[in-house]
């Protein structure tokens, strides 16, 4: 018990300097080459802040604990809608760019319904559910189209790079930065989730709820401390770009990846977590409409936030 409290306070440190590491590097190279903060959050950072994800999830599916799996892909883009944002908006205001609220918002409302498409496979009906390797096969392609827009994004001209706080650093100096954190954020979420699961199962919590709460919960540090720091240097594009990318990568590539590897049992309790994903995302949306246009405001935020912890209570009582 002491080792796994010992591990979990060292891999919060890690996560921290990690996060600070990727987003000083991540915004010296985005304003050098002048590509917008927007997005090296939708690419570089999620990528990153999603490795701790996808070790689990394809760890997971591999030795045949796909609730887990699922759990901690549902579980933290949840945490990253609710409370990532949540927070960062009862921080700091977030002011959304235009392009944000008409394609990547969506897109990640696109992806959760399409998740809950094919697990429940609509089209055939009866028991047995399950995301295939057919349905990861799917998703991996909906995320190669995710690049290529992203690519295409790129090439446009005029693109807006934020003025933020980072200053410029040597291309050098902020590879290793990125890569220092990438590897600070990859080991630091590896055990903070191993020493939460062990602690978690001391207590006979179903495998189901660890990973719709702890792992994920552990798994989505990354993009927190990301994206409060990123808030803190004046980087609010990379801030939303992390966690609307992340939960883009969650569906499109992890669960991709894994359910093309190994096919996963899907149980259709995760029917109603999915759904707050979808409620909460159109929420997200709605409020880009309320109160300052485009501005996700501090008490929408704190709206946010309540709505997850009736969740978590929820869930709690569920177990």
């Amino acid at each position: 018990m002491w080792l796994s409290l010992v591990l979990l306070l060292a891999g919060l440190a890690l996560l921290v300097k990690g996060g600070d590491w990727l987003v000083t590097g991540s915004s010296s190279l985005a304003r050098k080459y002048g590509i917008s903060e927007l997005v090296i959050g939708l690419t570089v950072v999620a990528f990153g802040t999603s490795a701790p994800e996808l070790v689990v999830s394809v760890m997971a599916a591999l030795n045949g604990h796909s609730e887990i799996a699922l759990g901690n892909v549902i579980g933290s883009n949840n945490f990253n809608l609710f409370v990532i944002l949540g927070l960062t908006a009862v921080v700091k205001p977030l002011q959304v760019q235009v392009g944000v609220i008409r394609r990547e918002i969506p897109l990640s409302l696109f992806a959760a319904l399409l998740l809950l498409v094919l697990a429940n496979e609509f089209w055939r009906g009866g028991d047995g559910l399950m995301v295939g390797r057919a349905d990861g096969l799917v998703l991996l392609l909906c995320f190669g189209f995710f690049l290529y827009y992203i690519y295409r994004s790129m090439q446009a001209p005029g693109v807006e790079v934020e003025e933020g706080a980072v200053a410029t650093k040597k291309p050098l100096v902020a590879a290793l930065l990125i890569v220092g954190g990438l590897a600070g954020l990859i080991i630091g979420g590896r055990w903070v989730v191993n020493s939460a699961v062990d602690l978690a199962r001391m207590f006979a919590v179903s495998e189901k709820v660890i990973g719709l709460t702890i792992v994920a919960m552990g798994t989505s540090l990354p993009e927190l401390v990301t994206s409060l720091v990123a808030l803190r240097k004046g980087s609010a594009d990379m801030a939303i770009g992390n966690v609307v990318g992340s939960n883009i990568f969650n569906i499109f590539l992890i669960l991709g990846v894994g359910a093309s590897i190994q096919a996963m049992p899907y149980t259709s309790a995760f029917n109603l977590d999915l759904g707050l994903l979808l409620g909460g995302t159109v929420l997200l949306l709605l409020a880009m409409f309320t109160g300052k246009r485009r501005v996700l405001d501090r008490w929408e935020g704190l709206l946010f936030l309540l709505l997850y912890a009736g969740y978590m209570v929820y869930v709690g009582l569920r177990n």
